[in-house]
C-alpha cells in the first residue's frame, strides 16, 4: 500500500463486503460523520446507520451500513457493521417499504428505539441506492 492511500475493509458477521485500497473514507460515527485521510490519528468509534463514502481515483462509491464499529489504525480503516450493502445490491422498493413501516411504527409509538434504528437503516439504503440511479 502506498503511504498516501488507505486500506479499507468492511465486514459483517456474514461476509466481507469490501477490501480495497482507497484515497479517503467518510463514515457515520456515533458523534457524526467522520472523514478519514491517510495519516489519520488512531481511533475506535461506534457506527450509526448511514452511508460510508469512499473515493478511488476520482470516483466515489457508497455502502449503506447499520450499527457497528470502525477502527482507524495507521492507514487502515476496518469497519465491522451489523449489515452493509453496496449500492447495486440494494432493492430500492424494498428499502422504501421498510422506511414506510418504520415511519408508521414511530407514529404509533411502538418500540420507538427499534423503529428509529430501522428508519435510519432504510434511509441510508435509499440514499446509497439512489446515488447510482
Amino acid at each position: 500500500m502506498a503511504v498516501d492511500k488507505l486500506d479499507l475493509e468492511i465486514t459483517t458477521p456474514e461476509r466481507r463486503v469490501i477490501a480495497e485500497t482507497v484515497d479517503e473514507v467518510v463514515l457515520p460515527g456515533t458523534q457524526g460523520y467522520l472523514g478519514v485521510l491517510p495519516g489519520h490519528a488512531p481511533l475506535l468509534t461506534g457506527l450509526n446507520a448511514g452511508e460510508v463514502a469512499y473515493r478511488v481515483g476520482g470516483k466515489e462509491r457508497y455502502i449503506a451500513v447499520s450499527t457497528g464499529f470502525a477502527e482507524i489504525l495507521g492507514n487502515r480503516v476496518s469497519i465491522l457493521a451489523d449489515t452493509a450493502e453496496r449500492a447495486e445490491e440494494i432493492d430500492l422498493e424494498r428499502a422504501r417499504r421498510s422506511l414506510d413501516r418504520a415511519q408508521k411504527e414511530l407514529a404509533a409509538h411502538d418500540d420507538v428505539l427499534a423503529a428509529q434504528a430501522r428508519l435510519m437503516r432504510a434511509l441510508a439504503r435509499i440514499q446509497v441506492r439512489e446515488r447510482i440511479g
